[in-house]
């Protein structure tokens, strides 16, 4: 059983090791229940600071070749980061979703859309407009739920979990921006069960 995990840092796991990342920690996961007994390590195409147009040069340069069980999709927080309008953000994500399923043989339940995370409850964002970065990544989410169900495809919400961590010290690592590996533990289990869904699928 292949995964394809395409994204920026939230999806390499910067600041974590290989191990606690979330596709990495969500395969193990799948192994225990005995889903995706065989199920590889997943290939992950994703770079900190990757913007859609990054992640699509990335993907380009990667050549991943499909046809992949389970693909995975986490990508905009630096799209909102440098200021890009959600327009904008709309129509790369559109284009990244198309080949997230041209990857997943053209299985558009075999795609799993993750939410962005808000880095404003991080201590990174200490000074910064916090309501103003939490207004404005809900509004991009709100355009991957409206992308991502429009085309099939499976959409997970992680960015209540992320913002727990405003209360929780433990869910960031030590870089003070990225999660640590127990938020990606909660992503992980969160995002199992539509895993598990999608993998049942034809």
């Amino acid at each position: 059983m292949r995964i394809l995990s395409l994204g920026d840092s939230y999806t390499i796991g910067e600041a974590v090791s290989e191990a606690d990342r979330w596709p990495v920690q969500l395969a193990a996961l799948l192994r225990a229940n005995g889903v995706g007994v065989g199920v590889e390590t997943p290939t992950i195409v994703a770079r900190t600071g990757w913007t859609t147009d990054e992640l699509a040069a990335g993907i380009d340069a990667a050549k991943p070749a499909g046809a992949f069980d389970l693909v995975t999709l986490l990508v905009g927080v630096n799209d909102q980061y440098r200021g890009r309008s959600v327009d904008e953000f709309r129509e790369k994500l559109r284009d990244l979703l198309r080949r997230a399923v041209d990857f997943a043989g053209g299985r558009a339940q075999r795609v799993i859309v993750v939410a962005i995370p808000d880095w404003g409850v991080t201590p990174f964002a200490e000074g910064r407009d916090r309501a103003r970065i939490a207004v404005e990544i809900d509004a991009f989410n709100a355009a991957v739920r409206a992308e991502a169900q429009s085309i099939g495809a499976c959409y997970v919400d992680i960015t209540a979990i992320a913002r727990r961590a405003r209360a929780m010290p433990a869910f960031i690592a030590d870089d003070g921006l990225h999660p640590s590996g127990a938020m990606y533990a909660e992503w992980a289990r969160a995002i199992l069960p539509v895993a598990e869904k999608a993998l049942g699928a034809t």
